[in-house]
């Protein structure tokens, strides 16, 4: 059983990111212990973002730079919570044949995640 997922994600400058991470998608910034790490956390997503200014550029990886897919509550409401705080939308809001009403998001650092809303309520078990 998988009990949680989290993220460990190279970024060229750890304060840029974190106050994207915190301004735009609205994560807490969490000290880590260690001055070249920090956790971003929203509900339950953790991640862990370390400063790696030498790393490859993620534009570099092209289609290699999706990190994540989270399914939110409600996907038109933080999509206007994002947009309104500056997010770069990478691919507009769509209902998808697979059930999901998802957009994505580049970050300041390039890296792009997904957040889809399930467009079918769950079937009680």
């Amino acid at each position: 059983m998988i009990k949680s997922a989290m993220f460990v994600l190279a970024v060229p400058d750890l304060k840029r990111s974190a106050d994207y991470y915190r301004d735009v998608l609205g994560f807490e910034i969490q000290e880590m212990g260690d001055p070249g790490w920090r956790f971003l956390v929203r509900d339950s997503c953790r991640i862990m973002a370390g400063e790696c200014r030498d790393a490859m550029p993620v534009a570099d990886t092209g289609d290699h730079s999706y990190f994540a897919y989270l399914v939110v509550d409600d996907a038109d409401a933080l999509l206007a919570r994002v947009t309104e705080a500056g997010a770069d939308i990478c691919k507009p809001i769509a209902s998808e044949p697979w059930g999901m009403r998802e957009f994505g998001v580049r970050t300041v650092d390039g890296h792009r995640m997904m957040f889809g809303q399930d467009l079918e309520p769950a079937s009680a078990a």
